[in-house]
């Protein structure tokens, strides 16, 4: 029984000791004081949102595209290196013929990927609808459907090549295999945005955002802005037009908590009687 009391104290002394620290530790916090940037609230169409959209979405497209044709371009000298096509005085013996495809290839990996983030971004900034399916399958693909198209006839051309020896097929469909792979893992869109989830999220009133990032916020104390000290405001439509794409995910599930509670206290306040 001793002991039992004995274990009782030593872990409330233990309770009461991470609690001390806890309160020590959030005492320890200061809360930044936000300074607040009020941008334009006055009310647009969706039609002209979307105009919005696509006008800021137009340069990363232009140079993503670029990019992508750089890359092409890659590829074809890779090719050509590689089959012997074109050959310099550094190209006719290993390793330099051998350096001469593989550089190519990695150029053609560096504007593929950098091309990909770019249409991305692009697509966060004026998403496709989901109601066209095609299109929004299509628009959120296209870095990947490129990601083929910079490796697969490169990798075609190396294995069909008749004068190049085994060893050396094999090492560049692998370098090849695995550029694929890397170009479409990072191209692809884990997480796409549409069209209707950025208009159903662009009638708040008044939202929050930073200079940095793509998001807007509910809630001006919300966690991800504690390290931010000046903050813009104005509404989600305004902050979508400056280049915000998508609502906070700990706000949106932030106001769902609240919006249940609400309708519990509402429930808890209805009478009912019997007549």
């Amino acid at each position: 029984m001793a002991e039992k009391k004995k274990n009782s104290a030593a872990e409330d002394a233990a309770k009461k000791a991470l609690e001390a620290a806890a309160a020590k530790k959030a005492a320890g916090k200061k809360k930044i004081q936000h300074t607040y940037t009020q941008v334009g609230q006055e009310t647009t169409t969706t039609e002209e949102l979307l105009d919005a959209t696509k006008k800021n979405a137009l340069p990363c497209r232009i140079f993503a595209f670029v990019l992508w044709i750089l890359a092409i371009g890659c590829e074809v000298m890779a090719i050509l290196f590689f089959t012997h096509t074109v050959e310099f005085s550094f190209t006719t013996e290993n390793p330099g013929w051998t350096i001469s495809w593989a550089v190519s290839l990695g150029l053609d990996l560096v504007f593929v990927i950098i091309g990909s983030l770019l249409w991305k971004k692009g697509n966060h900034l004026d998403p496709a609808p989901k109601k066209n399916k095609a299109r929004f399958w299509i628009q959120n693909n296209l870095g990947v459907i490129i990601s083929v198209i910079a490796f697969a006839p490169f990798i075609i051309f190396a294995l069909t090549d008749k004068k190049a020896n085994k060893q050396s097929k094999i090492i560049a469909v692998v370098a090849a295999a695995i550029a694929l792979v890397v170009a479409g893992l990072v191209s692809y869109d884990w997480n796409p945005l549409s069209q209707e989830e950025m208009l159903e999220n662009a009638h708040i009133d008044t939202v929050y955002w930073t200079a940095s990032g793509t998001v807007y916020h509910a809630y001006d104390d919300c966690g991800h802005l504690n390290n931010t000290v000046e903050l813009f405001t104005g509404t989600s439509q305004t902050a979508i037009e400056n280049g915000k794409t998508r609502l906070c995910k700990t706000c949106e599930a932030r106001a769902a908590r609240e919006a249940e509670i609400t309708i519990d206290t509402s429930d808890k306040d209805v009478v009912t009687t019997k007549e």
